[in-house]
């Protein structure tokens, strides 16, 4: 998916060059070529916004006044930035922008941050196993009705989701715990150990915490059917380098 973006524009929003210049050295290790722009404050900002931008970085350190100015700005252009509070410890309890992240400190946060939200401005492919084609229906429908841009295929079983995800580059699998022959945790063993560099999240009726916490061990993320939109929004932060989505932002 990343491969398929031909560039990218930052726009990083902060009193602090120590944070500005994270972003800057982060961009030269990027995937794909970014050009940050670097602002102090709102006044720079709202003027740099005229020019459009795919992600915003507004700094938490800004004053609350500031922030909402900018997002404001942002808003108003062709095509709206995807914002991102950068907050410092725990989460802010509201905030203005599309979604919450930690502020980096390092090099490497920055990359990270940085790769991971370049995700919100292409498709991700999603891939669906569950051998109910009801449920992979119900998935399909919640999955349309996410804020995120996903493409999604699905299949009735683990060993077809093998199959699938050794020939195609899928970014995320949602999977279904309790399948006949070859179940969730089987499946998402050996994606485990044949290495592949997919998301999981599974899915379960089954009541038991002992199941998620399995799920967890192997480096999966869980949703107890039945679940809503919101509640796939919730997972899918970590996997766009998120802590939170605003949910006033539709």
């Amino acid at each position: 998916m990343i491969d398929d973006l031909l560039s990218l524009r930052a726009l990083v929003v902060s009193p602090e060059e120590g944070l500005r210049g994270l972003f800057r050295q982060a961009s030269s290790y990027s995937t794909v070529p970014i050009e940050i722009i670097e602002t102090a404050d709102a006044d720079s900002a709202c003027a740099a916004s005229a020019d459009g931008a795919d992600l915003a970085y507004l700094d938490g350190a800004l004053p609350p006044v500031q922030i909402t100015r900018v997002t404001s700005a942002l808003r108003t252009t062709a095509k709206p930035a995807f914002t991102i509070h950068l907050a410092v410890g725990a989460a802010v309890q509201s905030f203005e922008t599309d979604g919450l992240a930690g502020k980096p400190s390092r090099p490497e946060q920055a990359n990270w941050l940085l790769e991971r939200s370049m995700r919100v401005r292409l498709p991700s492919r999603v891939l669906v196993v569950d051998d109910s084609a009801t449920m992979r229906s119900i998935v399909r429908k919640t999955l349309a009705a996410t804020r995120f841009p996903l493409e999604v295929s699905e299949v009735g079983e683990g060993f077809a989701a093998l199959k699938l995800v050794r020939e195609s580059d899928f970014h995320i699998v949602f999977l279904d715990y309790n399948m006949p022959d070859f179940n969730g945790l089987e499946t998402l063993a050996e994606f485990k150990r044949e290495k592949r560099r997919v998301s999981v999240v599974m899915m379960t009726s089954t009541p038991h915490e002992e199941l998620a916490d399995r799920a967890r061990a192997a480096g999966a993320a869980f949703l107890k059917k039945p679940f809503f939109p919101a509640d796939i929004e919730t997972v899918l932060c970590g996997f766009y380098g998120l802590r939170a989505l605003n949910p006033k932002r539709g």
